[in-house]
């Protein structure tokens, strides 16, 4: 496995790559390496549970998509674990013998620990793990990554390559990790509620729906783009929109009254603490 400069697109074009689960996430992230062109399609295969769903699959994404982990192991360089966390036991007893100090594992499984692949590992095996999230499919991802003992900064660079052809890549403490499945990975669907929510809003002041959701979902994406721009802190930014007895205060009064503020911290307090309780360690 070439990874003097893995950052080169050149070097990692010869990389080759096994997606182990090809579902929601597996699949957003095939679709990600070929249209950046980071891998050629003959370098990266994907497996699925069932055959049917193979074939499927298969047609879908244009890579080779089988049921045999051990064999998709046995061809890669780098072994994306997709699967469900309930499963990671079972798919890393499966691929053991395959595994070893020149195999990159890359884990995108919620809450399992980089220690507890390591033991299932049962070798040295250089393992990141990952958690990107959904808007990926737009390439619009935030991924936070965490290193293993046996992982190098190499290792690091090929994770941040891969994960930066669907969004934005951020290297943390594997402490923090549970946080991140907390705020950033099932962040989307808090965003969904507040979307849909404010596009009702839209309606009951008498918006066509196709219009209230267009509004709200563009006001929301420009807002994130000038926190993410400017680097300024929200409360600042939410400031400049106010303005004396304007419409905004009362507005934003009404969240107050509504406890969405800390409704929303409660949310991704729950999420964290149940992504600790999704792996029990082996």
């Amino acid at each position: 496995m070439a990874l003097s400069n893995p950052s080169l697109t050149g070097e990692l074009s010869s990389t080759r790559v096994a997606v182990l689960g090809a579902g929601k996430m597996g699949g957003i992230l095939i679709q990600g390496f070929l249209e950046q062109k980071l891998f050629p399609a003959q370098n990266v295969c994907a497996t699925v549970r069932h055959a049917e769903r193979a074939r499927a699959v298969c047609g879908q994404l244009s890579v080779p998509v089988s049921t045999d982990n051990l064999a998709a192991v046995r061809q890669s360089d780098v072994v994306l674990l997709c699967v469900k966390p309930q499963a990671v036991r079972e798919v890393l007893e499966e691929i053991r013998p395959e595994l070893g100090p020149g195999k990159l594992v890359i884990s995108v499984a919620a809450s399992v620990p980089i220690a507890s692949i390591e033991k299932l590992a049962g070798a040295q095996v250089p393992v990141i793990r990952a958690m990107p999230n959904t808007p990926s499919v737009v390439r619009c991802g935030m991924t936070a990554l965490a290193s293993g003992a046996f992982a190098g900064e190499a290792h690091l660079a090929v994770a941040q390559a891969l994960f930066a052809s669907v969004g934005r890549t951020i290297v943390l403490d594997e402490k923090l990790m549970d946080a991140v499945t907390g705020l950033s990975a099932s962040g989307p669907a808090f965003i969904y509620v507040i979307l849909e929510s404010l596009a009702e809003g839209g309606v009951k002041v008498g918006l066509p729906r196709d219009v209230a959701t267009l509004l709200a979902a563009q006001t929301a994406l420009g807002a994130a783009s000038v926190v993410l721009e400017t680097g300024a802190h929200p409360a600042l930014l939410k400031d400049a929109v106010t303005t004396p007895a304007g419409c905004t205060i009362d507005g934003l009064m009404e969240l107050e009254e509504g406890r969405l503020r800390v409704t929303l911290i409660k949310a991704v307090v729950k999420a964290v603490k149940r992504a600790r309780e999704l792996w029990l360690d082996p």
